[in-house]
C-alpha cells in the first residue's frame, strides 16, 4: 500500500477482512433497506440527503469518483442524476455487491476494488467531481497519500466535496448511555490507530461477526492541511450542529433524518462540510 507502514498496512487488512465480513448483513440489514432502496423508498442513509445534494450540486454529465462507496448506495444515487460514476472501496464483496444492486437496477455505474492509497495503479483517468462523506476518514491511516490521490484524479478545475462526522465529536466516549459528553480519546493522535471491539456491526447489530476495528484520528487542521498541500485550493468549508447518524445513542433525530444533541442544542460542531477544487492551467 502505497504511503503506509508496514504496522498500517496490517491494520487495513484486517479492516479489510472486517468489512468483507459484515458487507453481507449490511445489504440484507434492515438499516440500509436495499429492497425498498430498489423499489424508489430510499431510507435515511440509503440515499443522498439534502446537504449532499446542495454541495455537489447539478452532477448530470459529469465524471464523478466516488472514495470508499461500501456497496454503492450513494454511488448509484449519483448515477440516477446524471452522473457518470465510478465507486471505489477495499472491499472486494462491497465491490461485488454493488456491481450486483447497479445491474439489478439497470444504473450504469463501474466499480473499483482498491484502497484509496493503491487508486493510481488501479484506475486510469480524471474525474470532474469526487465525492466522499459520513465515516471514511477514520479508516486512513495516511492523509498526505490521500489528498494526493484525490489531486490525482481530478481533471483540471474539478472539485473535490466532502462530508464527514467533524473530529472533535470522536474524542467523546459513544457507549455512554446516561447524556453525558466525556472525554475519553486524544484530538491529536499519533500513527497508532485506536482499537475497538464489539459484537455485531453499527448496521447490523445481531450479525455474527465478532469486530476489531482499527481507525486514526485526524484533526480537522490535518484534513485541511493535506489537500492544501496537494495542490487543492479550498473552495468552502462549514460546520453543523447535527450529524448524519446517532453517534451517540442518546441522542434526538430530526425531521430530515439528521441527527442532534438533545433540545437541538448547538453547543458542538458535530459533522463539517468542504469543497476543494483543482486549478486549471494558466
Amino acid at each position: 500500500m502505497s504511503g503506509a507502514s508496514g504496522d498500517a498496512e496490517r491494520y487495513v487488512r484486517a479492516n479489510r477482512d472486517l468489512w468483507n465480513a459484515v458487507t453481507p448483513h449490511h445489504v440484507a440489514s434492515q438499516f440500509y433497506d436495499v429492497e425498498g432502496f430498489k423499489a424508489g423508498r430510499p431510507r435515511r442513509r440509503t440515499g443522498l440527503d439534502a446537504l449532499e445534494v446542495a454541495l455537489v450540486g447539478d452532477v448530470r454529465g459529469k465524471t464523478l469518483l466516488h472514495l470508499q462507496c461500501h456497496f454503492g448506495l450513494d454511488t448509484i444515487c449519483w448515477a440516477q442524476r446524471g452522473a457518470i460514476v465510478t465507486g471505489v472501496d477495499f472491499s472486494g464483496e462491497a465491490v461485488r455487491a454493488a456491481r450486483r444492486l447497479a445491474a439489478e437496477m439497470g444504473v450504469p455505474a463501474t466499480f473499483v476494488e482498491s484502497d484509496v492509497a493503491d487508486l493510481p495503479g488501479n484506475l486510469h483517468g480524471s474525474f470532474d467531481v469526487v465525492f466522499t462523506s459520513h465515516g471514511v476518514l477514520g479508516w486512513l491511516p495516511d492523509l498526505e497519500r490521500w489528498a494526493q490521490v484525490i489531486a490525482h484524479f481530478l481533471a483540471p478545475g474539478g472539485r473535490l466535496h466532502l462530508i464527514e462526522a467533524h473530529p472533535l465529536t470522536w474524542v467523546f466516549d459513544d457507549a455512554r448511555t446516561d447524556g453525558e459528553l466525556k472525554v475519553v480519546f486524544p484530538y491529536f493522535q499519533g500513527p497508532e490507530p485506536l482499537r475497538f471491539e464489539r459484537e455485531g456491526s453499527y448496521a447490523a447489530p445481531d450479525a455474527p461477526v465478532h469486530s476489531i476495528e482499527h481507525t486514526w484520528m485526524h484533526p480537522l487542521s490535518d484534513v485541511i492541511g493535506a489537500l492544501l498541500r496537494a495542490g487543492l485550493r479550498l473552495e468552502s468549508f462549514a460546520e453543523y450542529p447535527f450529524v448524519a447518524w446517532a453517534m451517540f445513542p442518546w441522542m434526538e433525530e430530526r425531521a430530515d433524518g439528521a441527527w442532534q444533541l438533545p433540545g437541538g442544542a448547538g453547543t458542538l460542531p458535530l459533522m463539517f462540510s468542504l469543497s476543494a477544487s483543482k486549478s486549471k492551467p494558466s
